[in-house]
């Protein structure tokens, strides 16, 4: 199968991340901080080495400021909840992802007010208008990097400018980013960063995390053990033990320090070279047939490698299924979980059908699916 499914999860993942994965299922398969046997040691070093790597990839200084959570869902949950609290002001944008819409509508009802730009069709965002919704009470801004549906790239370095100029926290939801663009959390002057581990990460499904920036006051969405402060019956107040309660996913987590070394190795502007040139051509080429619609930017520089289409009227799950059984192409249709992101594009009685391009993607896959895009387009 050609897979064109990357913003939902990466498939295949590197040998490597597979190899440790078993390793640490079968050699070293223990408790990690609940034990003092080598087993239990060697599992918690594991999983510190992963921090470590996070930590290179995002210029974090400190370790600690890692905390593992199940999917960039579950982190994003974590520091919307846990920071904002009744009358606070919340601004978003009409770009993101329903993990973050979700939460932050769902606490309406506690009182949290909330303001969401209107971004321009193609998926970009005006700056001004997050300037000009900034009010007293304004505690957060949080945007995509990149659109899960247009692969529209924010400008997040001036929005986090604009975010500490205002004395607000910026959190960056990175699901369509990390591992294949620069993020500096520092120069960027990002204070929340929650990323998936499972999609350019390259590491496996139901593994993520957050940075949490020092200072910064979060709640913590459970309580239990940690395996420290095992004396007290309230949660340690340090990072990361305040949001890990519970056993970790210590195979999942070892995955996905392997693949974040895996691209620490390969140069992560070698990713970035390599998926670029895929979608510029892919886009490139579709544009040449005129009844096919391209959403988004069109523009490299701009976009992340996500193509959303539509091929005429037809529908968007109809299209994928032609691709999938005939052609041999996994893709993704419908509304991809962000409802607002379609009523910008105009997408939103169609959706669309997403390709998206990942780091083993070749040559040959791309030229395979515009050619059965263009021998769907034959048949209407």
């Amino acid at each position: 199968m050609i897979y064109l499914d990357n913003a939902a999860t990466t498939y295949p993942k590197p040998n490597m991340v597979y190899e440790s994965i078993m390793e640490a299922m079968k050699e070293y398969g223990a408790n990690p901080g609940r034990s003092g046997h080598r087993l239990a040691l060697k599992a918690g070093r594991a999983i510190f080495e992963t921090r470590e790597l996070i930590c290179k990839l995002f210029n974090i200084d400190n370790p600690m400021n890692i905390i593992f959570t199940y999917n960039a869902t579950d982190g994003l949950n974590l520091a919307i909840k846990g920071l904002l609290k009744p009358g606070d002001h919340v601004i978003t944008s009409s770009m993101e992802h329903n993990s973050v819409l979700r939460p932050i509508k769902t606490l309406e009802k506690v009182g949290v007010k909330n303001t969401i730009i209107d971004c321009n069709i193609d998926g970009s965002i005006n700056l001004e208008d997050i300037k000009a919704n900034i009010t007293e009470d304004t505690k957060l801004i949080v945007t995509t990097h990149g659109s899960n549906v247009t692969g529209t790239l924010f400008p997040i370095k001036e929005i986090g400018k604009i975010a500490k100029e205002n004395d607000i926290y910026y959190m960056v939801d990175a699901a369509q980013t990390a591992g294949v663009y620069d993020i500096d959390v520092k120069d960027m002057n990002i204070d929340i960063l929650a990323f998936p581990g499972h999609k350019s990460l390259l590491g496996p499904q139901g593994t993520g995390g957050l940075y949490i920036k020092d200072g910064i006051d979060i709640i913590q969405m459970k309580e239990g053990g940690t395996g420290s402060k095992s004396d007290l019956l309230t949660q340690p107040e340090m990072l990361p033990d305040k949001f890990e309660s519970g056993t970790p996913n210590t195979p999942g987590i070892v995955g996905l320090g392997a693949g974040v070394r895996y691209i620490l190795d390969r140069g992560i502007e070698n990713i970035r070279k390599h998926e670029q040139d895929l979608t510029s051509y892919f886009i490139e080429e579709l544009s040449k047939i005129d009844i096919v619609n391209i959403y988004g930017p069109k523009d490299i520089i701009k976009q992340a490698p996500v193509v959303s289409i539509n091929i005429g009227e037809e529908d968007s799950s109809e299209v994928s299924y032609v691709l999938d059984k005939v052609f041999n192409i996994a893709v993704r249709p419908g509304l991809h979980c962000a409802p607002l992101s379609h009523k910008t594009t105009k997408t939103f009685e169609q959706g669309t059908v997403r390709f998206s391009i990942g780091a083993f993607n070749t040559h040959h896959d791309i030229e395979k699916a515009i050619e059965a895009v263009r021998n769907i387009c034959s048949e209407i």
